[in-house]
Formats: structure tokens, C-alpha cells, sequence
């Protein structure tokens, strides 16, 4: 029994016109000159100025004439299921992306984003996935200071966070989800709430102040700073679902986002109020890598983030 080995080619492929495996996949189906070069929209000189390059890029006659037209060499046949994967594969390369079915689709997201985050988008992103992509799942995870190298690694799909002062890295997008203001948690009954809460007996007042990042200051300082005021804080806590349930028990007070605020007050003995000095909103984006912007799941995915936060947000 012979044993045939394919020769390695020792052509430089980057050097090679890949336009000759269209011309070889049509010699190699068709085993006719100009039957090829018909299929191939090409004259039959072409075809056999093209069959004649093949021959010096392998070295090998590749076809030779019989009565019925062109007969593969060996190394025709050895190199037809190569050349039909490889056209096969180049295909794939250029044809339209499949769209983003979500009723079928069976995958996975990962979103960075805050307690915060989370709380305000969970409950209806889950119910709509639900109800649009059963077989979606999604995964919070948290979130890192410098958020635009964690989506930049791929370590999330997408994250919602405070629009940022400093300059993100280059190819990370962002699209507003809502604006956001601040509101005062106390809890009912609280001795204050009957004599109307003031600059000066807010100051007075015991403060709960919620960094994720673990940094003192924020907004509130900011803002009493600048009238020569300032506030005590007894305690400083990483989380924002944490701060309402300590308000529950105790003649503390908290300052948070109003969102958060005005759940917790609909299933706790907790009162809103705004603040006696003003306080600026803060806008919440979502933000994506560059490289999963034209991505059909992908824009699904910030579809669906979208539409999960807008009834909250055309509500107000």
C-alpha cells in the first residue's frame, strides 16, 4: 500500500494571492477550464493564467487534460477538502452576523455595578428577561474603581455606575440611564420630623454616610463646606442597602439617592424628606467596551437595561 503525504508548502502564505483557492475550489468541482471560470464570473484566459500560478505555488500540474475535461493530480485531490474548508471558513468571515434571537438564545451577560446598581435595575431586568429571553442569565458583579479597565479586559459585559469626572480609557461608550436626586431616610416617629428639619438642626444631627470606595467627604460635606457648615458622621458604611435598616432603629439619619430611599420607605417605618441645603443630581450611565458596540446580543443587552430602568424613570 503507498502512502501518500501532502508536501509542505514553503510559500510564504502573506505573499500568496488568496484569490487562487477560489479558482482552485471551482477547477477542483467543476474539472473543467472553462466551466470554472464561469462559475467564477472570470474569461478563460484568466482561469488558465490563474491554473497556471496554482501550478508554481505547489508545484505540482494539479489537473491535466483528458476527453472529458481536467483530472486531479494527487495533490488536487489531497488539497479539495483543505480548499473547501478554507473557502467555507473565509464565507463565514464576510457573510451578515446572525441577529441576537433572545426568545432561543441560551447565554450568559455579567454586568458591573453597585449595590446601588443593582437594586435599582435587578427586579425589572429579571422580570423582562423573563418574559423576552427565558434562557438568558445575567450575573452582577462588582464593581471596580477604575470600571473602564475592568470592561476593558472583559471582565463584564457592561457596567451602570455615577457618571465619572475623570477621563475614561479610550474605546469604552456610555449611554445616560436616568438623573438622580438626593433625599433624607429618618425614621417615623422621629423627634425632629414634627418641628421641621433646618440647616442647623440637621448639622446637629447624627449622620450615616455611605462610600463604596471607603472615602471620606461627598457631596453633602461638599455642599455644607461651601456655607461654612459642616456635619457629624457616626458612622460610615460601604453599602447603600445597608444605611436604611440602621435609620429604622435609631435617631440617626442617612442621605442617599431617591430611589432607593423611596423603596425603603414603602416596606420599613422610614420617612423621606428632602434636605435643608441643596444638593446636586447625579446622573447614572452605562457604559460598554468598544469592542462589543456593533454586537447584536450586546445591544440587546443595553436595550434591555434600558427598558428595565425607563418605567422608573418616565414614573417620576
Amino acid at each position: 500500500m503507498i502512502d501518500i503525504h501532502i508536501m509542505p508548502i514553503v510559500h510564504d502564505v502573506s505573499a500568496v494571492d488568496l484569490n487562487l483557492l477560489r479558482v482552485l475550489g471551482a477547477l477542483i468541482d467543476e474539472q473543467h477550464l472553462t466551466r470554472a471560470g464561469k462559475r467564477l464570473g472570470l474569461t478563460q484566459p484568466a482561469t488558465s493564467h490563474a491554473l497556471a500560478r496554482l501550478r508554481r505555488v505547489f508545484d505540482d500540474p494539479l489537473f491535466v487534460r483528458t476527453s472529458r475535461g481536467l483530472a486531479p493530480t494527487p495533490r488536487a485531490q489531497q488539497l479539495a477538502e483543505p480548499v473547501r474548508a478554507a473557502m467555507r471558513a473565509i464565507d463565514r468571515c464576510f457573510r451578515a452576523e446572525a441577529p441576537f434571537v433572545p426568545a432561543s438564545a441560551v447565554r450568559s451577560f455579567s454586568i458591573a455595578t453597585s449595590d446601588y446598581g443593582s437594586f435599582v435595575l435587578a427586579p425589572e431586568l429579571i422580570e423582562r428577561l423573563g418574559r423576552e429571553a427565558p434562557s438568558v442569565d445575567v450575573c452582577l458583579r462588582p464593581l471596580d474603581a477604575a470600571f473602564g479597565e475592568q470592561l476593558a479586559r472583559g471582565e463584564a459585559d457592561l457596567v451602570v455606575a455615577p457618571k465619572r469626572g475623570d477621563e475614561l480609557p479610550a474605546g469604552i461608550h456610555s449611554r445616560r440611564l436616568f438623573r438622580e436626586r438626593f433625599v433624607c431616610l429618618l425614621r417615623r416617629g422621629h423627634p425632629l420630623l414634627k418641628r421641621g428639619i433646618d440647616l442647623a438642626t440637621w448639622t446637629s444631627m447624627r449622620h450615616i454616610l455611605i462610600t463604596p470606595r471607603g472615602t471620606a467627604g461627598g457631596v453633602v460635606d461638599d455642599a455644607l463646606a461651601e456655607l461654612g457648615s459642616r456635619r457629624r458622621v457616626v458612622l460610615t458604611v460601604p453599602h447603600f442597602l445597608l444605611a436604611p435598616h440602621l435609620v429604622t432603629g435609631t435617631d440617626s439619619v442617612v442621605t442617599l439617592g431617591a430611589r432607593v430611599a423611596e423603596a425603603f420607605a414603602q416596606i420599613l417605618p422610614l420617612c423621606v424628606v428632602d434636605p435643608p441645603v441643596k444638593l446636586p443630581t447625579f446622573e447614572v450611565r452605562m457604559y460598554w467596551h468598544e469592542r462589543h458596540h456593533r454586537d447584536p446580543a450586546q445591544q440587546w443587552l443595553r436595550a434591555a437595561v434600558l427598558g428595565a430602568i425607563t418605567p422608573a424613570s418616565s414614573a417620576r
